[in-house]
Protein backbone atom coordinates (compact mmCIF):
# COMPACT_ATOMS: atom_id res chain seq x y z
CA UNK A 1 0.00 0.00 0.00
CA UNK A 2 2.80 2.75 0.71
CA UNK A 3 4.67 1.81 -2.41
CA UNK A 4 1.28 2.07 -4.51
CA UNK A 5 1.22 5.52 -2.88
CA UNK A 6 4.96 6.25 -3.38
CA UNK A 7 4.64 5.59 -6.94
CA UNK A 8 1.44 7.71 -7.26
CA UNK A 9 3.27 10.58 -5.56
CA UNK A 10 6.48 9.94 -8.48
CA UNK A 11 4.12 10.06 -11.22
CA UNK A 12 3.08 13.06 -11.06
CA UNK A 13 6.84 14.44 -10.76
CA UNK A 14 7.17 14.93 -14.59
CA UNK A 15 3.99 17.19 -14.28
CA UNK A 16 5.01 19.12 -11.88
CA UNK A 17 8.64 19.51 -14.24
CA UNK A 18 6.10 20.54 -17.36
CA UNK A 19 4.02 23.14 -14.81
CA UNK A 20 7.62 24.98 -13.37
CA UNK A 21 9.33 24.72 -16.99
CA UNK A 22 5.94 27.10 -18.22
CA UNK A 23 5.84 29.02 -15.04
CA UNK A 24 9.39 29.75 -15.84
CA UNK A 25 8.96 30.44 -19.53
CA UNK A 26 5.84 33.21 -18.70
CA UNK A 27 7.80 34.82 -16.42
CA UNK A 28 11.02 35.31 -18.64
CA UNK A 29 8.30 36.34 -21.30
CA UNK A 30 5.93 38.81 -19.85
CA UNK A 31 8.09 40.05 -17.16
CA UNK A 32 11.89 40.10 -17.95
CA UNK A 33 11.03 40.96 -22.36
CA UNK A 34 8.09 42.19 -22.63
CA UNK A 35 7.25 44.21 -19.55
CA UNK A 36 11.29 45.05 -18.06
CA UNK A 37 12.80 45.17 -21.74
CA UNK A 38 10.33 46.73 -24.02
CA UNK A 39 8.32 48.87 -21.44
CA UNK A 40 11.37 50.19 -19.54
CA UNK A 41 13.56 50.58 -22.62
CA UNK A 42 15.93 53.93 -22.57
CA UNK A 43 14.87 53.95 -26.48
CA UNK A 44 11.61 53.53 -25.56
CA UNK A 45 9.11 54.37 -28.60
CA UNK A 46 5.60 53.63 -29.64
CA UNK A 47 6.62 51.43 -31.91
CA UNK A 48 8.26 49.50 -29.36
CA UNK A 49 5.25 49.92 -27.24
CA UNK A 50 2.94 48.00 -29.88
CA UNK A 51 5.80 45.19 -30.43
CA UNK A 52 4.90 44.61 -26.85
CA UNK A 53 1.80 44.71 -26.56
CA UNK A 54 1.30 42.63 -29.78
CA UNK A 55 3.44 39.66 -28.43
CA UNK A 56 1.84 39.75 -25.00
CA UNK A 57 -1.61 39.42 -26.80
CA UNK A 58 -0.02 36.89 -29.23
CA UNK A 59 1.73 35.06 -26.31
CA UNK A 60 -1.27 34.87 -23.98
CA UNK A 61 -3.85 33.26 -26.24
CA UNK A 62 -1.27 30.77 -27.01
CA UNK A 63 -0.18 30.29 -23.53
CA UNK A 64 -3.90 29.76 -22.26
CA UNK A 65 -4.29 27.10 -24.89
CA UNK A 66 -1.55 25.59 -24.40
CA UNK A 67 -2.34 25.57 -21.07
CA UNK A 68 -5.89 24.65 -21.40
CA UNK A 69 -5.11 21.43 -23.27
CA UNK A 70 -2.49 19.64 -21.24
CA UNK A 71 -4.84 20.19 -18.51
CA UNK A 72 -7.63 18.30 -20.32
CA UNK A 73 -5.25 15.77 -21.07
CA UNK A 74 -4.20 15.44 -17.77
CA UNK A 75 -7.50 15.38 -15.93
CA UNK A 76 -10.25 13.98 -18.30
CA UNK A 77 -10.03 10.19 -17.42
CA UNK A 78 -9.29 7.73 -20.25
CA UNK A 79 -12.47 5.76 -21.27
CA UNK A 80 -12.84 2.44 -20.38
CA UNK A 81 -15.31 -0.06 -21.50
CA UNK A 82 -18.90 -0.39 -20.49
CA UNK A 83 -20.26 -2.49 -18.22
CA UNK A 84 -21.80 -5.10 -21.32
CA UNK A 85 -18.10 -6.11 -21.90
CA UNK A 86 -18.00 -7.83 -18.33
CA UNK A 87 -18.92 -11.20 -17.90
CA UNK A 88 -22.54 -12.25 -15.86
CA UNK A 89 -21.73 -13.24 -12.31
CA UNK A 90 -22.69 -17.29 -13.30
CA UNK A 91 -20.31 -16.54 -16.60
CA UNK A 92 -17.63 -15.30 -13.99
CA UNK A 93 -17.55 -18.23 -11.58
CA UNK A 94 -17.95 -20.88 -14.54
CA UNK A 95 -14.72 -19.31 -16.34
CA UNK A 96 -12.65 -19.10 -12.94
CA UNK A 97 -13.64 -22.83 -12.11
CA UNK A 98 -11.94 -23.81 -15.38
CA UNK A 99 -9.03 -24.80 -15.80
CA UNK A 100 -8.48 -25.94 -19.49
CA UNK A 101 -8.07 -22.62 -21.72
CA UNK A 102 -10.56 -23.88 -24.55
CA UNK A 103 -13.18 -24.44 -22.28
CA UNK A 104 -12.49 -20.31 -21.00
CA UNK A 105 -12.78 -19.67 -24.65
CA UNK A 106 -16.16 -21.29 -24.98
CA UNK A 107 -17.38 -19.74 -21.67
CA UNK A 108 -16.00 -16.39 -23.59
CA UNK A 109 -17.22 -16.79 -26.84
CA UNK A 110 -20.71 -17.35 -25.78
CA UNK A 111 -20.74 -14.26 -23.60
CA UNK A 112 -19.29 -12.10 -26.70
CA UNK A 113 -21.60 -13.30 -29.60
CA UNK A 114 -23.77 -9.93 -29.50
CA UNK A 115 -21.08 -7.67 -28.74
CA UNK A 116 -19.21 -5.47 -31.50
CA UNK A 117 -15.50 -7.65 -31.49
CA UNK A 118 -14.09 -8.05 -34.62
CA UNK A 119 -10.47 -8.20 -33.24
CA UNK A 120 -8.83 -11.41 -31.43
CA UNK A 121 -5.65 -12.59 -30.50
CA UNK A 122 -3.37 -14.45 -32.96
CA UNK A 123 -4.75 -17.93 -32.05
CA UNK A 124 -8.67 -16.33 -32.79
CA UNK A 125 -9.13 -16.34 -29.15
CA UNK A 126 -11.20 -13.73 -27.65
CA UNK A 127 -9.48 -11.40 -25.55
CA UNK A 128 -10.15 -11.40 -21.92
CA UNK A 129 -8.50 -9.34 -18.99
CA UNK A 130 -8.18 -11.41 -15.90
CA UNK A 131 -7.25 -7.75 -13.87
CA UNK A 132 -10.72 -6.03 -15.01
CA UNK A 133 -12.69 -9.44 -15.21
CA UNK A 134 -13.68 -8.39 -19.06
CA UNK A 135 -13.90 -9.02 -22.51
CA UNK A 136 -11.43 -6.46 -24.75
CA UNK A 137 -13.44 -4.50 -27.10
CA UNK A 138 -11.34 -3.39 -30.06
CA UNK A 139 -8.02 -1.89 -29.56
CA UNK A 140 -8.96 -2.19 -25.62
CA UNK A 141 -5.46 -2.35 -23.48
CA UNK A 142 -4.77 -2.80 -19.93
CA UNK A 143 -2.30 -0.26 -19.13
CA UNK A 144 -0.20 -1.36 -15.94
CA UNK A 145 0.33 2.55 -15.03
CA UNK A 146 -3.30 2.97 -14.42
CA UNK A 147 -4.31 -0.35 -13.65
CA UNK A 148 -7.36 -0.55 -16.21
CA UNK A 149 -8.46 -1.05 -19.07
CA UNK A 150 -8.49 1.85 -21.67
CA UNK A 151 -10.83 2.23 -24.67
CA UNK A 152 -8.52 2.92 -27.87
CA UNK A 153 -5.40 2.93 -25.83
CA UNK A 154 -2.89 4.59 -27.55
CA UNK A 155 -0.27 4.82 -25.13
CA UNK A 156 0.27 6.16 -21.11
CA UNK A 157 2.07 9.08 -20.96
CA UNK A 158 4.49 10.17 -17.82
CA UNK A 159 4.08 14.15 -19.11
CA UNK A 160 0.46 13.91 -18.35
CA UNK A 161 0.44 11.09 -15.75
CA UNK A 162 -2.40 9.75 -17.78
CA UNK A 163 -3.79 6.97 -20.42
CA UNK A 164 -4.00 8.89 -24.14
CA UNK A 165 -6.87 6.74 -25.34
CA UNK A 166 -10.53 7.59 -26.63
CA UNK A 167 -11.73 9.90 -23.89
CA UNK A 168 -8.93 12.58 -23.92
CA UNK A 169 -6.89 11.60 -27.40
CA UNK A 170 -7.97 15.08 -29.08
CA UNK A 171 -6.52 17.01 -26.22
CA UNK A 172 -3.32 15.18 -26.68
CA UNK A 173 -3.26 16.37 -29.90
CA UNK A 174 -3.97 19.85 -29.28
CA UNK A 175 -1.56 19.87 -26.04
CA UNK A 176 1.06 19.27 -28.69
CA UNK A 177 0.21 21.55 -31.58
CA UNK A 178 -0.54 24.16 -28.85
CA UNK A 179 2.80 23.37 -26.90
CA UNK A 180 4.82 23.51 -30.81
CA UNK A 181 3.17 26.86 -31.80
CA UNK A 182 3.84 27.97 -28.24
CA UNK A 183 7.78 27.37 -28.05
CA UNK A 184 7.85 28.37 -32.02
CA UNK A 185 6.62 31.61 -31.06
CA UNK A 186 8.55 32.43 -27.71
CA UNK A 187 11.64 31.30 -30.06
CA UNK A 188 10.93 33.53 -33.08
CA UNK A 189 9.90 36.42 -31.00
CA UNK A 190 12.96 36.58 -28.58
CA UNK A 191 15.92 35.34 -30.83
CA UNK A 192 16.85 38.69 -31.79
CA UNK A 193 17.45 39.57 -28.26
CA UNK A 194 19.15 36.32 -27.74
CA UNK A 195 21.69 37.06 -30.45
CA UNK A 196 22.38 40.63 -29.20
CA UNK A 197 22.80 39.12 -25.41
CA UNK A 198 26.16 36.77 -26.54
CA UNK A 199 26.84 39.05 -28.93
Amino acid sequence: HVLKCCQKVLAWVPVAFIALVVAWSYYAYVVELCVYFLFFSTIFTKFLYFIAVVYLVVFHLSFVMFVWSYGKTIFTSPATPSNEFCLSKADKEQYEKEERPESQQEILRRAAKDLPIYTTTASRAIRYCDRCQLIKPDRCHHCSACDMCVLKMDHHCPWVNNCVGFSNYKFFLLFLMYSLLYCLFVAATVLQYFIKFWT
